[in-house]
């Protein structure tokens, strides 16, 4: 997944890669597209409550959250990039303070 939205590959937009909001460490981040990219393995499917509290703290940070499948991610690299693009697509224009924050 990283190789993939590595070096603004994905619409131009830059992407870090386990990076820390409040007490979460995030799997992929755009700062300046406020895009959080969270890439879930099967224990992720007990914990379906944590996940929508944590996802509910990012999105009051003013993060829009994405999750995908390891599944997913392994077996359809293409589909899932470009379900970010259109993810990124219907997001809207970056905030200003948080594009110079995350350049």
């Amino acid at each position: 997944m990283w190789r993939a939205l590595s070096g603004r590959k994905v619409a131009g937009v830059r992407f870090n890669r386990q990076v820390p909001i409040g007490s979460f460490i995030c799997d992929f981040v755009s700062r300046g597209a406020g895009l959080i990219i969270e890439v879930d393995g099967g224990q992720h499917a007990a914990s379906t409550a944590a996940d929508a509290a944590r996802t509910r703290y990012l999105e009051m940070e003013g993060y829009h959250v994405i999750r995908f499948w390891n599944h997913d991610v392994l077996g359809n690299l293409d589909g899932v990039v470009r379900d970010i693009e259109r993810a990124l697509a219907a997001l809207p224009s970056p905030n200003p303070s948080r594009q110079r924050e995350g350049s």
